[in-house]
């Protein structure tokens, strides 16, 4: 087993420094239809999940770049094209590696690294399930799209942000239990 952990875990390291290496949009673009290829059970799901991880993040950096590109009176398209390319690729392979491997068992060669693992995982999934304990009784108080209250809204954010700072003093507290932060 911990063999094969070490294969996977070097698999992963050369497949993502190779898809980093790739410096044409041709090449990004047969790596990704590879990556569909390999991954057509869940591809509606996956590609879902990194366009809605990437989206925001790309959409920014691309019409800043784009910005500047057109002051400075440069074709900025293939760039553009490049790196989103880029960014899809890696996105895409590590959403669809972690389906197939644990994060925690991949971390598992270091136990720091396997407990911090493990502490951003229930956070992510406890945050998961309190937005989405949110959304469900959003929807539920709110008929019509224009009868939504702000204050609602206001409330929700204030709650994560305070939910936020708590968890964080928690977890920093818990890790210097575990010798973290010690100098």
């Amino acid at each position: 087993m911990q063999k094969n952990l070490r294969i996977i875990r070097i698999f992963f390291i050369l497949s993502f420094f190779l898809l980093l290496s790739l410096k044409n949009s041709l090449y990004l673009s047969i790596a990704i239809l590879f990556l569909w290829g390999i991954s057509v059970k869940e591809f509606l799901k996956l590609n879902k999940r990194v366009i809605k991880s990437i989206i925001i993040f790309n959409l920014g950096v691309s019409i800043g770049y784009l910005l500047m590109a057109l002051f400075k009176n440069i074709n900025p398209y293939h760039y553009l094209i490049y790196i989103n390319l880029k960014v899809y690729a890696l996105t895409y392979f590590v959403f669809w590696f972690f389906t197939k491997v644990s994060p925690v068992q991949f971390m598992a060669f270091s136990k720091d690294l396997g407990y911090l693992t493990t502490i951003t995982l229930s956070q992510i999934f406890s945050y998961k399930k309190t937005f989405e304990d949110f959304r469900l009784a959003f929807k539920s108080r709110v008929f019509k799209l224009k009868d939504k209250n702000p204050k609602f809204i206001t409330n929700t954010f204030e709650f994560f942000l305070k939910k936020s700072l708590k968890d964080a003093d928690e977890r920093a507290l818990a890790m210097k239990a575990r010798g973290f932060f010690n100098d």
